[in-house]
């Protein structure tokens, strides 16, 4: 089941974003070119230079090439994602699958518990949740030595088949000349002032389980749209959920699987057309 973000009205028993986009696809490119994004830098980077394919960290030189990020696949929806100047970002930290390490910003939905947690370590000098506990949309815009993180709010399924308004983010990390987006619990399609928010991605971590989050086709749909060049999935659940979701997705792009869960990208080594990699993990 999709949901689109904002939509409360039925017609015919059915949520109306057919009509909704007519409305909105009319606006779209007066969205685009007067208020892009938050950030210049995540707009217009599809036209960038042609890119060679990106390599796991494993089958390169040990040393990180200067204003490169590491992006290391903690399991579930958690990354570890390390700036140049040594800044570490986690992802959907909780109480379940946490790093090693200490981060200095760590970003949570509240989906379900294995995305969120009400005690964290109280080293972390900014936590960033996906929701916010007052009402309305999460706003966070944040900048902590050579990284930029910024959400955009969206909609999820409540237990009882309903919706909860500004339930999940999608959190931008701006880091390197990169655009990172980790899509959270992604229960929806985007709409175009969502995709105008978010900009123009470079590298996209994916929820690809196709129940708990966004199905398939739909999360294909959203693949599409953002048009990323490098998109790592996350969130499958088994084997078996990570071989369905790539079944679907060879349909639209290349696959490589590499053998560590550790990856350092560049602008340089983003690859040439979008790629889907697999970091070894659940």
């Amino acid at each position: 089941m999709r949901l689109i973000s904002h939509c409360r009205t039925d017609i015919a028993g059915g949520c109306v974003r057919r009509a909704l986009r007519i409305a909105w696809a009319a606006g779209a490119v007066l969205l685009f070119a007067m208020k892009p994004a938050f950030s210049q830098q995540c707009v217009g980077l599809a036209n960038a230079p042609s890119r060679s394919l990106v390599q796991p960290v494993g089958m390169k030189l040990a040393q990180k090439a200067q204003g490169s990020v590491g992006i290391t696949f903690i399991g579930h929806a958690t990354f570890l994602i390390e700036s140049p100047q040594g800044i570490r970002i986690v992802t959907d930290y909780n109480d379940y699958v946490r790093p090693q390490v200490v981060p200095d910003i760590i970003t949570m939905n509240i989906a379900h518990d294995s995305h969120f947690t009400t005690a964290p370590d109280p080293r972390i000098k900014h936590v960033l949740p996906g929701w916010n506990p007052r009402g309305g949309p999460a706003e966070h815009d944040l900048k902590v030595g050579d990284v930029h993180v910024r959400n955009i709010s969206t909609n999820i399924r409540d237990f009882a088949g309903g919706t909860r308004e500004f339930g999940n983010s999608v959190f931008v990390f701006e880091i390197a000349g990169l655009c990172i987006a980790h899509l959270g619990h992604l229960h929806h399609t985007l709409t175009v002032q969502q995709l105008g928010q978010i900009g123009q991605m470079d590298v996209l971590l994916v929820p690809v389980d196709g129940g708990y989050t966004l199905d398939l086709d739909g999360m294909a749909e959203v693949l599409k749209t953002l048009k990323a060049r490098l998109m790592i999935p996350m969130h499958m659940f088994s084997s078996y959920g990570l071989e369905r979701f790539l079944r679907r997705i060879r349909q639209d792009f290349e696959v490589v699987e590499s053998p560590v869960p550790r990856v350092t990208i560049s602008r340089a080594t983003l690859p040439e057309k979008p790629q889907v990699l697999v970091l070894p993990g659940r």
